[in-house]
């Protein structure tokens, strides 16, 4: 890993979403936080954006809505060392893995890793429901509007092909 540290940083996006607690708050913390990590710099952050939760069988109208939001870096290390470290963060604000898809104060997903393209047991990506989440594409679209997805296309192609459920967040966390 030490080759990977040694090359040009990867680009990369993140996806950052709360649905527990002060989102927020929880967001502004996560993008600091990532921010800070060795060897990523951060180029963008997007608004926030509102959103249903999706679970296993679809979207959960009774469950919190989530916040949204896109980051873009560069990252001058392994694309496993960076779900690490986010995986790390996610911990420090009190993620909880109990549930698959449940409710959670925060999740981050390593989105794109420059035009990468790689499935393991531990990462894939490009991420796999990227292309379908109107929650990821919208604010990705904003801090890029001519942003691709590896091996699916671009953003703002892929956005046009999917209902638009997101709604812009006009605070009131608590």
């Amino acid at each position: 890993m030490g080759e990977a540290r040694a090359r040009a940083p990867h680009r990369v996006v993140l996806a950052i979403g709360s649905n527990l607690g002060d989102r927020a708050e929880t967001l502004q913390r996560a993008a600091r936080d990532i921010a800070d990590l060795d060897g990523f710099e951060l180029d963008a952050v997007s608004a926030f954006v509102e959103s249903a939760a999706v679970k296993p069988d679809g979207v959960d109208e009774a469950a919190p809505r989530y916040l949204n939001a896109v980051l873009l870096g560069r990252y001058a290390g392994d694309p496993h060392d960076l779900l690490d470290s986010v995986n790390g963060i996610e911990a420090e604000h009190g993620r909880v893995r109990a549930e698959r898809w449940g409710d959670r104060t925060l999740d981050i997903d390593v989105v794109a890793v420059d035009d990468l393209q790689l499935a393991d047991d531990r990462l894939v990506v490009p991420h796999p429901r990227a292309a379908e989440r109107d929650f990821v594409l919208v604010p990705w679209a904003e801090v890029d509007p001519d942003a691709v997805l590896p091996g699916r296309g671009r953003v703002r192609d892929l956005l046009a092909r999917i209902p638009n459920t997101v709604q812009p967040y006009r605070g009131g966390d608590e």
